[in-house]
């Protein structure tokens, strides 16, 4: 039976060069001002998503990898996305914002100080991407920990943070005008936390909310990140495989961590990263999968540098027509879900030289017989569909940049097309963007 789902976009690019290498980019956006991301926001919102995920990256990158990162603006410069998000909620009225927020730079009583202002501010809508990146330790005079590690560290921050969020308990703000009695500090916990990673006193300088938390999102797929997610989050950003028992596989284990957890199976969303290529015709489908099957060496190399910043590893000087030794190449802080991506869902490294793991990024497939993501609005929407009836799948997150011509191109067919099946919102309720994610 068909039912609404969920869909968000995550803001891949992160507040960086938008459209850079494009012919975009002559639309003549200044991509450090918040025009551009103002009117793409404004678009999101009117499609009736629910959220926007700011990617960021709080790195340049290490001295080997920051020309391969810079040179065509893949993985730098990046600005603070925490410092746009205020003029994206001005822009808006019911879409829900998620900067990236990584514990190893940001303090537990800022963040939560940062997030309770602008959560107020915008009635409800702003949320944090929790991401526990381990590369960045280093301009923080922080060491680096093993993956699990700083799952850890982020477990310890979070709680630190939900504690300040509620150190004003039940009556502590009495805001009575008729006796100008503001709040009774009785009830207001100066708590001491000592932790394994953190020694943090309360309480919060900042009034208690009275609809709910920021929203929690977190990404990562591991073990440890799911168990993570079940303990912490109302949003998984899920990276997987795009076929049913994948997507129905992640969703279950996510809902098994929070049901561990003491949680219900409905506090938290299941929404899968998706990107998929909509054309006009299925003549133009069999065109763009046609000449995906013959990459240039060009091409080829153009994903090496992709994968090289998104890896946080030169790559380049690999010979490409020799299998990939991960455990001799990657070091503790690159994720094992980026290391996972780059076989592009081949059997294992031993078994293709780099040129085919390359090779298998270029190619393409048809979203209709689901060998791949080129399809026209209607073959994407048959799959959006199917898999929130068969997988029971809670939606979707479209990824790209943040430049207004990338949402129209994603979104102008799509949209119709998911309305007229009863899949995507037509409006939003009277509340929050938790309230959004609870709605149905």
């Amino acid at each position: 039976m068909t039912r609404l789902q969920h869909f968000g976009w995550f803001f891949s690019r992160g507040f960086g060069p938008q459209a850079w290498g494009r012919a975009d980019y002559h639309w003549g956006y200044d991509w450090f001002r918040p025009e551009l991301y103002v009117q793409a926001v404004q678009q999101l919102e009117q499609a009736g998503l629910d959220l926007v995920i700011l990617e960021d990256a709080l790195s340049i990158g290490n001295p080997s990898t920051i020309d391969l990162r810079t040179r065509q603006a893949y993985g730098g410069p990046k600005h603070d996305p925490l410092l746009l998000v205020p003029y994206l909620l001005n822009a808006t009225r019911h879409l829900g914002f998620t900067p990236t927020i990584n514990p190893v730079a940001t303090p537990p009583y800022l963040a939560a100080r940062q997030a309770a202002t602008l959560h107020h501010l915008s009635g409800g809508r702003y949320g944090m991407n929790v991401v526990t990146d381990v590369a960045s330790s280093r301009h923080f005079g922080v060491e680096p920990l093993s993956h699990d590690g700083a799952y850890d560290r982020a477990s310890e921050w979070l709680e630190v943070v939900k504690k300040l969020w509620h150190s004003w308990g039940e009556g502590a703000y009495v805001n009575d005008t008729a006796s100008w009695h503001f709040a009774d500090g009785a009830k207001i916990d100066a708590f001491r936390h000592t932790g394994d990673y953190y020694d943090v006193t309360g309480p919060l300088n900042a009034i208690p909310f009275d609809d709910g938390d920021p929203v929690i999102v977190s990404p990562g797929g591991s073990p440890r990140g799911i168990a993570f997610a079940g303990t912490n989050s109302e949003v998984q950003l899920a990276l997987a495989p795009l076929d049913v028992s994948s997507v129905a596989g992640y969703r279950k284990r996510v809902i098994d961590a929070a049901t561990d957890a003491g949680r219900s199976a409905a506090s938290i969303k299941t929404l899968f990263v998706f990107k998929p290529e909509i054309v006009a015709s299925r003549e133009e489908v069999d065109r763009v999968v046609a000449a995906s099957e013959h990459p240039t060496d060009e091409q080829l190399h153009a994903i090496l540098l992709g994968q090289s910043s998104d890896l946080e590893t030169d790559l380049t000087g690999l010979d490409w027509d020799r299998p990939v030794d991960p455990d001799a190449i990657f070091g503790d802080h690159v994720s094992r879900g980026s290391i996972k991506g780059l076989l592009a869902a081949a059997s294992s490294f031993e078994d293709h030289t780099l040129r085919e793991l390359l090779q298998r990024h270029a190619r393409k497939g048809r979203a209709a017989d689901r060998t791949g993501w080129v399809g026209t609005a209607e073959d994407i929407a048959d799959y959006i569909e199917e898999f929130g009836e068969v997988a029971d799948n809670d939606g979707f997150i479209f990824s790209g940049d943040l430049h207004p011509t990338t949402v129209h191109r994603f979104l102008d067919q799509l949209v119709p097309e998911l309305r007229g099946r009863g899949l995507l919102r037509t409006e939003y309720g009277d509340g929050n963007l938790r309230a959004n994610l609870t709605e149905f």
